[in-house]
């Protein structure tokens, strides 16, 4: 064996297939261990290899599992388990007991008392090995079952080290390239695997060719029969945050925090923000110099209208910030969670917003049900004047 080429054929293949040498070499120990069996091996027989790679050297080892005789019946004592079985199939503890004990196997399993004359302390449950002769022959098929094995092993290792990275990947965002539309899903390259955004984490209004390049957020990884699938999303909230947490120092840094977030996917979403230093200012960190930093997420998001307030811990305040860019003159706090505000008669459509859709963010924003309600004219030049002396009238002389 050339060991220089056989060390630099699995760092090879371990850095294609993004997984480690260790699980590269003992993989070929799976593949050894398959084509001892297939040439020199019996049925039932349980063989591991292993493979010094410094030497060359492979040794070959027959694992037993050290039974008792509590936990395994004989094939005599199986057949008439059967025929018991036969005649009473009702019979719970019949069945019961096929399921407790196994069938002892001489290739699989060695019986504690024998066990113990090579190991004294050996205990049943434990594992025996007994050395095998080295082979160096092997066949053709012998070959070809060793290659399929080694193909196997590395597909299998592979999807479980994507899975792995996908897995904590969970709540972040990626770049994925869009390799196909499907049925109205949409399946991006986002690195070693395809990702699948679903028609429903779609944004609304958008569209998707081959070529595009978006970024997406990792819903969840589930392992399926063709290997990891990970589901992505460009409708979830979340998305916002973390596409102002690439754009914000200040938020990756945690001087300021998006304490609350509404989003109606593709139409707009309001951020409520606070500072952790009074010095910083955290609705100018978000918008940047000039707009520069929430201009270039409402770009990743297609052009949809962001509002950016001011967290605040006293509900009234916080209430009539989330109205923005309506101004809100007062804000009533009533019982059940309910929050009744008023604004002038020129402010009323622009605090509702389209469809209701301006309201409806703010009571997602903050927790509350809002009703939004024009204020009077004479309230107006009340809450305009403040609470100033009225002037007595004069007296008409007499």
């Amino acid at each position: 064996m050339d060991l220089k080429n056989f060390t630099s054929a699995i760092a090879q293949i371990a850095e294609e297939k993004g997984i480690s040498s260790d699980k590269v070499l003992e993989t070929v120990e799976i593949a050894f261990a398959a084509a001892y069996k297939k040439d020199y091996g019996r049925k039932g027989q349980i063989i591991k290899a292993k493979l010094d790679p410094k030497t060359g050297e492979v040794k070959f080892w027959q694992i037993k599992l050290v039974v008792d005789k509590d936990g395994v019946y004989f094939e005599e004592e199986t057949e008439k388990a059967k025929a018991k079985n036969k005649k009473k199939d009702e019979d719970k503890k019949c069945l019961e007991f096929d399921k407790e004990k196994v069938r002892f196997n001489p290739e699989k399993h060695i019986m504690l008392e024998q066990a113990k004359k090579s190991k004294p302390k050996i205990k049943a449950g434990q594992e025996i090995k007994t050395a095998l002769a080295v082979r160096e022959d092997y066949g053709r098929i012998a070959a070809q079952t060793a290659k399929q094995v080694i193909i196997q092993q590395i597909r299998k290792a592979e999807k479980d080290s994507i899975f792995s990275e996908y897995k904590a990947k969970e709540g972040e965002i990626v770049s994925g390239i869009v390799q196909r539309v499907d049925n109205n899903n949409v399946f991006l390259d986002i690195g070693k695997t395809l990702g699948i955004l679903l028609k429903e984490e779609q944004a609304p209004g958008e569209f998707y060719r081959p070529g595009q390049r978006f970024k997406v957020y990792i819903l969840r990884t589930e392992e399926t029969s063709k290997g990891p699938a990970v589901f992505l999303s460009r409708a979830y909230p979340k998305i916002i945050s973390k596409l102002f947490e690439l754009e914000v120092p200040e938020i990756a840094s945690g001087q300021v925090q998006i304490k609350s977030l509404a989003r109606e996917p593709g139409f707009r979403s309001k951020i409520a923000v606070f500072a952790n230093d009074e010095k910083i200012d955290p609705i100018g960190s978000l918008v940047g110099q000039k707009g520069t930093r929430v201009v270039a997420v409402i770009n990743e998001l297609g052009g949809e209208k962001i509002d950016i307030i001011e967290w605040s811990d006293q509900p009234e305040k916080l209430i009539a910030n989330s109205l923005a860019p309506a101004k809100v003159l007062e804000v009533k706090i009533l019982p059940k969670n309910r929050a009744l505000c008023f604004v002038a008669e020129d402010q009323l459509s622009l605090a509702i917003g389209k469809e209701g859709q301006n309201v409806r963010l703010a009571a997602k924003l903050t927790g509350w049900k809002i009703d939004v309600r024009k204020i009077e004219s004479n309230q107006e030049d009340k809450s305009e004047q403040g609470d100033k002396p009225r002037k007595p009238k004069k007296k008409k002389p007499a």
